[in-house]
């Protein structure tokens, strides 16, 4: 276990979580931000980036635990993101849509501030938002991040504008 709240824990991902994510990254309306659903190959390189992370970093997206149930019910964590010219350490959340609306991604999100100020010395987390995703930016106003600029990302063959939300320590 990497982090606890009062209703989650969240703990690096492996191999036997493929299921669970393929709740996520193939439910066409979970991925509307990233222009749709992963094939079972772009879930296993997810999977495999995620883990490959932990190696690099020591951190990375995260599966988060419903203790109620201890089901993997989504992801969240950190990673280093491109923005611009710089690497910026980012928070991000990905949830299976059954268990949007629940306070689950702000309550993890949190948590995971919180790790990056005390445990990685950070003095700087931000969230990376496309422009679209109300959901999400709602979250990272609930972390107490503000919006601070804007820079558009090419993926998938589109040019999506995105908001980087900030905090710092």
């Amino acid at each position: 276990m990497i982090l606890e709240t009062e209703r989650l824990y969240l703990r690096e991902l492996n191999q036997s979580d493929y299921k669970s994510l393929c709740k996520i990254l193939q439910d066409e309306d979970t991925m509307y931000a990233y222009e749709g659903a992963f094939s079972d190959m772009e879930v296993q390189e997810w999977l495999d980036r995620q883990i490959d992370r932990y190696y690099k970093w020591n951190f990375g997206l995260w599966a988060v635990i419903l203790k109620e149930t201890d089901e993997m019910i989504g992801q969240c964590g950190l990673t280093m993101q491109p923005w611009k010219e710089d690497e910026v350490l980012e928070i991000g959340y990905l949830f299976e849509r059954q268990y949007w609306h629940n306070g689950y991604a702000t309550e993890a999100a949190i948590a995971c501030k919180k790790y990056a100020f005390e445990i990685l010395g950070a003095d700087e987390v931000c969230s990376i938002i496309r422009d679209s995703n109300t959901a999400s930016q709602n979250v990272a106003i609930r972390n107490s991040m503000t919006k601070t600029d804007s820079w558009t990302k090419h993926y998938r063959g589109v040019d999506m504008p995105h908001y980087r939300y900030v905090v710092h320590r």
